[in-house]
């Protein structure tokens, strides 16, 4: 194990994690807006919407991230239209993550109890209101886990960024073994890199879910 290869390129590294931690951070807070709008589609039964949005979550869940990256930076360009690779990185992100995070949203409104909802409309609550203070807390609590599980998902998701030229943690180790052969260095640095991302979301994560748990929700 050559310690001073290591060493000299742990700024490189460090630089692809910051790279890697905002596209991720961006992309994420996306799918989780898109996701949180698809599910009250469906939870509403919007005509129409309700269609085109069960279209979506099939076309994003059943199709791999690298196919959706693919088909934004080289096939879009076709058509006249160029994204940079991180307008396609965080576009496939939230596209992908959309669709997990909505069916996850999905089954905690649904966890709801409808007589939840029609004793607030009784008490003169709108619409509006029974969704903001009634469904929505309920519901965010019971999706705790599943919400938690999908962004680590998509955090490992980011590795195959570097198939549209974004110099992100998996790029630069492919470069360095290509450039220098130090096949273990470089995969020791991306290991440990992952690490550091993953092992406080994981702990955040499990935190959480105890704390909800111990509250009385997500039984």
């Amino acid at each position: 194990m050559d310690t001073e290869f290591i060493i000299e390129y742990i700024p490189l590294y460090v630089e692809a994690t910051k790279l890697t931690v905002s596209i991720g951070l961006i992309g994420i807070a996306l799918s989780l807006i898109v996701g949180l709008l698809i599910s009250m589609i469906q939870y509403f039964k919007v005509p129409v919407l309700r269609q085109i949005s069960a279209v979506y979550i099939e076309l994003s869940r059943n199709t791999p991230l690298l196919v959706q990256l693919f088909f934004l930076y080289f096939g879009l360009p076709k058509a006249g239209i160029s994204i940079s690779s991180e307008g396609c990185a965080i576009i496939g992100l939230c596209f992908l993550g959309g669709s997990y995070m909505a069916e996850a949203f999905r089954s905690g409104m649904e966890a709801v109890e409808k007589r939840q909802e029609e004793a607030a409309l009784a008490l003169g609550f709108r619409q509006s209101q029974v969704i903001r203070y009634v469904i929505l807390p309920q519901a965010l609590s019971v999706s705790i886990p599943a919400l938690c599980a999908n962004v680590i998902f998509l955090i490992k998701e980011t590795s195959v960024f570097s198939v549209v030229a974004l110099a992100d943690l998996m790029y630069v180790a492919k470069d360095l073994i290509g450039l220098y052969y130090k096949t273990d260095e470089a995969l020791l640095m991306l290991v440990i890199a992952y690490l550091i991302i993953l092992l406080p979301v994981s702990i955040l994560a499990a935190v959480l879910e105890r704390r909800l748990r111990y509250a009385g929700f997500g039984n």
